[in-house]
């Protein structure tokens, strides 16, 4: 079937986005998957799509990651398959985007319970149940971990703080061989790009002025990533753990805007 063939890869965020674009192309190499969102709608078309391919099972679970007790109900119900989890990858996240002034204690709640929190959380719950031989945590940050960005506050702080988290997992969970890695996307063309462009004057310019940001000549799309994440969850990174890869075009090597 493939390199992921007889493994068990989780994808939160997978209803859509990078996050079905990393099961997408798990599956494609012959994974199982048990994929993992809070829209109900959309990972039924993506299952659907999946499973039309006639490839491994693929499984859903519908949950809002940011309620503890949600993240406990999704761990029960992959631990109820009886089969080892090979990859884990924390995609799933929410932003905002708000001035510094506008930034309340409920929103940078939300955002780091979802972004942050639910990533450690079901790192936790699922280590026990990865292969005895190990496995790959993989987890999606941003570009906005290392570099500022306007309005960004909450989300920026929820990401520095998914690259810090890589780092702690991945010398925790080295002597269960589970290595863990994240990637940092930069402008990645999906449906959350597409909502918040649509909220700002002029989104014709803008998508011009972003795209002309990247060396390479163009933003992202989320089978970038998902190349990324294919790489850290197989054995071809077999000795790398703990480290962050940018996947953004380009955009934060510039000196200038």
């Amino acid at each position: 079937m493939g390199e992921f063939s007889d493994k068990l890869a989780v994808v939160t965020g997978g209803a859509q986005g990078i996050g079905r674009a990393i099961g997408e192309h798990l599956h494609a190499a012959g994974a199982q998957l048990v994929l993992v969102d809070i829209n109900e709608a959309k990972l039924g078309d993506a299952a659907a799509a999946m499973r039309a391919e006639h490839r491994p099972s693929v499984d859903t679970i519908v949950a809002d990651l940011g309620n503890p007790e949600a993240i406990q109900r999704v761990c029960e119900e992959i631990a109820a398959r009886n089969v080892p989890i090979d990859v884990l990858v924390n995609n799933a996240a929410i932003e905002r985007d708000l001035p510094f002034s506008q930034v309340t204690s409920t929103i940078f709640d939300q955002i780091i319970a979802v972004n942050l929190r639910a990533p450690l959380l079901l790192s936790q719950a699922l280590a026990s149940l990865f292969s005895p031989s190990g496995g790959a945590i993989v987890n999606i940050s941003s570009v906005h971990a290392e570099h500022a960005f306007p309005n960004s506050i909450p989300y920026a702080c929820s990401k520095a703080g998914l690259v810090a988290l890589t780092r702690n997992m991945a010398l925790e969970l080295a002597p269960r061989n589970i290595r863990v890695n994240a990637i940092c996307p930069g402008y990645i063309d999906t449906a959350m790009w597409d909502e918040w462009l649509s909220t700002v004057p002029h989104p014709e310019e803008l998508a011009r002025q972003t795209t002309a940001l990247h060396p390479l000549g163009r933003r992202g799309v989320p089978a970038d990533v998902a190349s990324a994440a294919a790489y850290f969850a197989s054995e071809q990174s077999a000795w790398v753990t703990g480290t962050h890869l940018v996947v953004d075009g380009g955009l934060t090597i510039r000196a200038h805007p």
